[in-house]
């Protein structure tokens, strides 16, 4: 099989992250998964996991993570999903940095696994996964559980140190629970995906929490440690519950972890183990401080486990990681801004990251949602600081129809007071920003994750 033909087989499973209108329950089984992974063998129960879920920020947690430990002189593997892209950005391996070879590819998602490398895998198991799909009494494998599935596999080949995995959708049911943690994480929590995950906070941070589970004698004698991010209180009581019942070990940011922020862009971090002074990261806003918080938290919390890891390696790995996407300039005069914000909270991050560290004459916002997004949350975050908004759409199925973004801004933005251009496509939506914008504008392209990863390209080589 050509790399090509592995990227439409892979294509060919069923995808949720291109749907909206699923039962959840009945369409993610992890039944489906353990059967799977135990054909081939539990590769996960062979890795040193540490597993992160949450509505923001679980992703630039994963990233702060695997950096430090990367530059604490581990192999660490790196699951997230989705990407911008490129597939390969959802499998990465970092290299200890005595052997880190940057080639100008591979300078944004560093250590993706390679097309001769995923070629080779998923060649090898395409038998046994059709095999599979054809007898499975749970059903046929999706997209998720795939990659989930030959990550796994490849972490396990490579003798990663440690395997840090961002979940998909939820947790409970996400395929990445089915890997036994060390330190699981919870990042904040807000509301997203409320036809599926529930319509309260509460079962939101139900289905969140259900990472959270009782760790099996024969794995480790030590009970999982869980970190928490600050949560509505709504949220936490959820996740403290679940703790108590799952008999493991909860420290929360904000009470057990806490930050001090200093001037600039420097902070610290108090933990139950010592003090993290003088720590700083190139990922904008504040909501950046309490991921990286929230990683500093994870890596105190592997000393349980007999893992020490020093200051030098935690501020050297909050500095270098590079996660783009997030709040990510790509150009300067005018100023091009790539967020992937897909919720109303996460926009207003945003918007706070952009009144607090950028100046600007005009603000054109180029806007894209997915379908099953928080529509009107979303744009009464960001539109009313845009002086011009460009609507636009990915390919993805998921994407917003033109006709409902502009009812949810006419919902509260009269007819005559906001100018909104439709396009068709980000390509389009770009040439007219770029047109209209003067040197001393802000342009800034968010909504969606799918937006973001289409219109990235364009700007690379800009900055």
């Amino acid at each position: 099989m050509a790399y090509p033909e592995i990227i439409r087989y892979l294509e060919s499973f069923v995808n949720y992250e291109k749907k909206t209108d699923y039962p959840y329950r009945e369409s993610l089984k992890l039944e489906r998964v353990k059967d799977f992974l135990r054909i081939i063998g539990d590769p996960q129960d062979e890795l040193r996991c540490i597993h992160i879920a949450g509505t923001k920020g679980k992703g630039s947690t994963c990233v702060f993570v695997a950096y430090i430990l990367r530059q604490a002189g581990f192999k660490v593997g790196l699951y997230t999903s989705p990407h911008l892209s490129d597939f390969r950005e959802r499998i990465r391996v970092l290299s200890r940095p005595s052997s880190v070879v940057r080639l100008p590819s591979q300078e944004d998602f560093e250590g993706m696994i390679s097309k001769k490398e995923l070629t080779s895998l998923v060649s090898g198991f395409r038998p046994g996964i059709d095999k599979y799909n054809r007898r499975s009494e749970f059903g046929p494998l999706t997209f998720f559980e795939v990659c989930t599935a030959l990550a796994f596999i490849y972490f396990k080949a490579n003798k990663v140190d440690f395997a840090v995995l961002e979940t998909g959708l939820g947790g409970r049911l996400d395929a990445t629970n089915t890997a036994q943690p060390l330190v699981s994480a919870i990042t904040p929590i807000s509301y997203e995906h409320t036809q599926i995950l529930g319509k309260t906070l509460a079962k939101i941070a139900g289905e969140k929490a259900g990472i959270i589970k009782r760790r099996p004698s024969s794995v480790v004698r030590r009970p999982l440690i869980v970190i928490s991010a600050p949560q509505k209180e709504e949220a936490a009581r959820v996740i403290r519950k679940k703790c108590r019942q799952e008999g493991v070990e909860l420290r929360e940011v904000g009470r057990d972890i806490i930050i001090k922020i200093g001037h600039g862009s420097r902070f610290e971090v108090e933990g139950l183990k010592g003090k993290y002074k003088f720590l700083r990261t190139k990922l904008l806003g504040e909501h950046q401080v309490i991921n990286a918080s929230t990683a500093v938290g994870i890596i105190e919390a592997l000393r349980e486990y007999g893992i020490h890891i020093g200051i030098t390696a935690i501020r050297k790995g909050l500095l270098n990681t590079r996660w783009p996407g997030r709040c990510e300039v790509v150009c300067q005069r005018p100023w091009v801004i790539l967020d992937g914000a897909q919720n109303a909270a996460s926009a207003e991050t945003i918007k706070d990251v952009l009144r607090r560290d950028f100046s600007y004459k005009k603000l054109f916002l180029i806007l894209g949602v997915s379908s099953d997004k928080d529509i009107r949350g979303i744009c009464r975050q960001v539109c009313p600081m845009a002086d011009k908004i460009i609507l636009t759409r990915s390919t993805n199925p998921r994407a917003a129809r033109i006709l409902d973004m502009e009812r949810a801004i006419r919902s509260f933005i009269p007819e005559s007071g906001k100018d909104i251009i439709r396009t068709e496509n980000s390509g389009e939506a770009i040439s007219i920003a770029r047109a209209l914008a003067d040197e001393q504008d802000l342009i800034l392209i968010t909504g969606s994750l799918f937006v973001v990863g289409e219109t990235r390209n364009e700007f690379n080589g800009n900055k």
